[in-house]
């Protein structure tokens, strides 16, 4: 698309935008800590057992690498976002943990309350 003018950049960044937030809206979210502590806990085996699980069961999800998510006793963290619900923060994780988490979190619906150490709650 070529951009002739200011007008034309606007309309393309609320096009962007509205894509961004639709996907946002549908599409479950996946956080992993990958900052040095995640990563020395065992954060990348837990990251390859979560994309090889999400492509096992055919299920889309958003895998976002972040750095530290604050809480290094806890590593590996995982946060899992579904659309329109709490999100949840799994931790002390091993990959063999996960399919029961995408099998009962991302597919059922169902948080996998031993495995839980935080919750954020909307105000």
């Amino acid at each position: 698309m070529l951009l002739t003018s200011r007008e034309d950049l606007k309309a393309l960044r609320e096009e962007t935008q509205a894509k961004l937030a639709k996907r946002d809206a549908e599409t479950p979210k996946i956080f992993i800590g990958m900052g040095t502590c995640g990563v020395a806990a065992g954060a990348q085996a837990v990251y390859d057992a979560i994309v090889a699980e999400l492509q096992e069961k055919n299920v889309q999800a958003t895998v976002v690498q972040v750095g530290c998510i604050g809480m290094c006793v806890r590593e590996p963290l995982v946060d899992i976002q579904l659309p329109g619900r709490e999100r949840i923060t799994y931790g002390n994780l091993k990959p063999d943990d996960i399919p029961r988490i995408i099998g009962d979190h991302l597919i059922k619906g169902e948080i996998v309350e031993d495995l839980v150490v935080a919750r954020f709650v909307q105000i």
